[in-house]
């Protein structure tokens, strides 16, 4: 963890810019180094700033914070990105995690909490508002029970009203290669031997649906 923690923020308005900055800057161990108000001027800002950790808002004019994000993480490594929004939907909250986000707080985070995540984040942990973890846990959940992607979801399907290969090619107009390599994918994440097992997992977990 660095003696003083160097800051970017990211955020479209100035009057959150500035409230972070006045409580931030009063941290013995934070420095704000730079602001930002796109996403564009916070990417080239990080070169001449060396931040340790980049505070960005998700919803920006122009390139937007998920978008920022990806960058970050492929050309600055070393930069940890903590979103700060007041943006909780399951969307937004994975694409940013999936992005890379070393932390997720939404703007209702008290002051002393924002300095603790940061320091948390500097070193090396990934603070998550509570409401963004239980967003995180039930993905991770559902995940775990079924993690068949939504195409070899319906392949599955398909297989348990009994249609061959041929015919799922037919209905998901797809080639009936491209459907052998979802039945494939499909036995091997469920630990299936054969079509059979396929359909009984898919009555068995209620994934058939109407025909």
């Amino acid at each position: 963890m660095p003696e003083v923690i160097r800051l970017l923020l990211c955020d479209d308005h100035e009057m959150v810019r500035a409230g972070l900055r006045s409580f931030l800057d009063l941290q013995p161990d934070m420095e704000v180094v730079a602001e930002a108000g796109t996403a564009e001027q916070a990417l080239a800002l990080v070169p001449g700033s060396r931040p340790d950790i980049v505070v960005l808002d998700l919803v920006l004019p122009g390139m937007s914070g998920v978008a920022a994000l990806v960058r970050l993480r492929q050309d600055h490594p070393d930069v940890r990105v903590v979103v700060l929004t007041s943006h909780s939907g399951e969307d937004a909250v994975l694409s940013a995690v999936r992005a890379g986000a070393a932390g997720y707080l939404l703007k209702d985070v008290g002051p002393r909490e924002l300095a603790d995540a940061l320091r948390s984040v500097a070193a090396g942990g990934s603070p998550l508002h509570p409401q963004v973890a239980a967003t995180v846990m039930r993905r991770v959940t559902a995940e775990q029970r079924n993690p068949l992607t939504p195409r070899e979801a319906e392949v599955l399907r398909l297989i348990a009203r009994g249609l061959t290969n041929r015919l799922i090619a037919r209905e998901l107009a797809l080639s009936e290669k491209t459907v052998k390599t979802h039945v494939s994918a499909v036995l091997s994440k469920l630990g299936l031997a054969d079509r059979t097992q396929a359909a009984l997992y898919a009555v068995r977990e209620g994934l058939i649906g109407d025909p």
